[in-house]
């Protein structure tokens, strides 16, 4: 077990988001957090980022609390992509994720940095874009640099908010191929948000389903996506087969509240 999720609660005054949520991830999974609108995904995504500091319980990496970690080395150890990140200044894309290599320059870029943003760019399919400007992009590729910049950090830990919202079908699934990829051959625990139910059976090892601001139902995609747990959890009538490539989810109706 790397991250450990104690009891974690937050909330704003009296709206509890998270109730007592209970995680234990280890390095090499991909994790998959899904659940309806408002059950609490982004909220748990900040939470395990450091962003939002939670009212009750802990976040702990390799045993130690977040909190007590210094920003800047807490930096080399989790890098967190939001669903939509803007800059405020015209960067290229090399530049964009040459920022990912921030928490390791000291008095300059180096051979090595160069080297890891090049090959990222690469494996990415980015480095045709590498002298564009970020703004001269498509949506989908600006996602792609952001999720380079992260993995540019050399995290333990990669957290992103869904990344493939703004992608077409074709880089949803290349996306999800080099992070899948990723998290086995560099031994990156990778943590997702996904509304893609088909798309997080396929490609997770794990699935968290969250209802309510509570942990719902949590295994492999095939203990969690079962017609009872949509039923209760998402309101609608589900028929789900075992595919070839993952599962395959057919929404019949929606069942009255």
């Amino acid at each position: 077990m790397f991250l450990e999720i104690a009891g974690l609660s937050f909330g704003y005054r009296s709206n509890m988001i998270l109730r007592h949520i209970q995680m234990r991830l280890n390095k090499g999974e991909v994790v998959s957090i899904v659940g309806p609108n408002g059950a609490g995904k982004t909220t748990l995504l900040k939470s395990m980022a450091s962003i939002l500091p939670p009212q009750k319980g802990a976040v702990k990496i390799g045993g130690v609390d977040v909190r007590s970690i210094k920003p800047a080395d807490l930096a080399k150890i989790q890098a967190y992509v939001p669903q939509q990140a803007t800059s405020g200044f015209p960067l290229t894309v090399m530049e964009t994720v040459m920022l990912g290599r921030k928490p390791y320059v000291r008095w300059g870029v180096t051979k090595q940095d160069l080297d890891i943003v090049e090959a990222l760019l690469a494996e990415l399919h980015l480095d045709r874009f590498a002298a564009r400007y970020m703004d001269e992009l498509s949506g989908g590729e600006r996602q792609k640099v952001l999720i380079a910049r992260a993995l540019a950090q050399q995290p333990d830990v990669l957290l992103l908010d869904e990344p493939t919202s703004a992608l077409d079908i074709r880089h949803q699934l290349e996306v999800l191929e080099i992070v899948r990829r990723l998290a086995k051959r560099s031994d990156i625990l990778v943590v997702l948000i996904l509304h893609d139910l088909e798309l997080a059976a396929r490609y997770s090892d794990v699935i968290y389903m969250l209802a309510n601001g509570c942990i719902f139902a949590s295994g492999k995609p095939e203990e969690v996506f079962t017609v009872s747990n949509m039923e209760a959890v998402y309101g609608v009538k589900m028929e789900i087969e075992r595919a070839v490539h993952g599962m395959k989810l057919t929404a019949i109706e929606a069942l009255q509240a």
